[in-house]
């Protein structure tokens, strides 16, 4: 009997990282996972977790004490909208996955280990190409002349070229995802770094029918959301296939974030208005433009948003509910 591969996910405890623990292991692969903490809301399905901290060198040398098949880097410091354009975290945002992401490329190295995924963010687009937000421009090869709309923007472009050079000069083999806006159960929703849907789907779930939800903005900026998923099998279409990326993993489906509203609602079953106050929004328009996952992969999404949508409300509610 073939010796099952072994992999490593840097940022198995946090939302993402735990379902694609949770595909890895239905695939049957053996799994180290390690993070600052353990996954929230469930136990983490790893045959192996190891709680440290990525920043430390010595910490990821003794979570790298081995060559894996494969290793997924996650880990990042990072949130939404709320936590990302205040510009108040930015520093450590920078510092954080920098530092994260140089520690473990510098590991894998000495391991010689080959394939490593690193998840880029669709925040790394320019600023200038999302200001319509009809009409967003996201296709892999807008990124340059580089001009993201925040600190974590920047901090994802530099770490995608980090591990290309590594490629380059290294032999590493990276995968590169830019990943646009991932929702689904167990995820952040009330801790301040919850993304859109999910800042949503409590809302909503807190509110009683005839009552309104607070929206920053005036609600029609643009966004494409993404279920879990449908992200964690474009991360193993990507990884075992020969292309490196940088490619978008996201959906095409758009919706300003008014209609976003309207469809947890509907979910819901309430009748709720929308108050729209200032807040963070980042850019004006963005949606994943697929055609080079298409066309690469022969593969893109097709989860529909409100499809997504009713298991992420159903758990939410459940997690208002219990923490009420």
């Amino acid at each position: 009997m073939a010796e099952r591969k072994r992999v490593l996910v840097c940022g198995a405890g946090g939302f993402i990282g735990h379902h694609l623990v949770r595909r890895l292991k239905a695939e049957g692969y053996w799994v180290r996972g390690t993070d600052l903490k353990f996954p929230e809301y469930s136990e983490t399905d790893a045959d192996d977790f190891v709680v440290g901290d990525l920043r430390d060198q010595a910490f990821v040398a003794r979570a790298v004490d081995q060559r894996f098949d494969e290793v997924y880097q996650l880990a990042a410091d990072m949130g939404g909208a709320g936590y990302i354009f205040t510009g108040e975290n930015d520093a450590d945002v920078m510092h954080n996955s920098a530092t994260i992401n140089l520690n473990v490329l510098d590991a894998c190295h000495k391991r010689n280990i080959k394939r490593i995924f690193y998840t880029s963010s669709a925040c790394m687009y320019p600023e200038h190409n999302q200001l319509d937000p009809d009409n967003p421009n996201c296709a892999e090869d807008s990124a340059y002349p580089a001009a993201p709309d925040s600190e974590y923007g920047w901090e994802k472009l530099f770490s995608e070229r980090l591990y290309l050079a590594y490629g380059r000069n290294h032999g590493i083999e990276p995968r590169v995802a830019r990943l646009h806006n991932i929702f689904g159960p167990e995820g952040s929703w009330r801790d301040g770094r919850e993304k859109a849907p999910a800042a949503i789907c409590r809302k909503v779930a807190t509110a009683q029918s005839g009552g309104e939800v607070e929206i920053w903005g005036d609600g029609l900026q643009t966004r494409s959301f993404l279920y879990v998923d449908e992200c964690v099998e474009g991360f193993l279409r990507l990884m075992h296939s020969d292309f490196q990326g940088p490619v978008n993993i996201g959906s095409d489906e758009m919706v300003t974030i008014n209609s976003l509203v309207d469809i947890v609602s509907s979910i819901a079953g309430k009748e709720l208005r929308k108050n729209h106050i200032p807040g963070p929004q980042g850019v004006r328009g963005r949606n994943s433009d697929n055609q080079l996952i298409a066309q690469k992969l022969g593969w893109q999404p097709s989860t529909s948003l409100a499809d997504g949508l009713k298991p992420t409300y159903d758990w939410i509610e459940k997690q208002v509910f219990a923490n009420s």
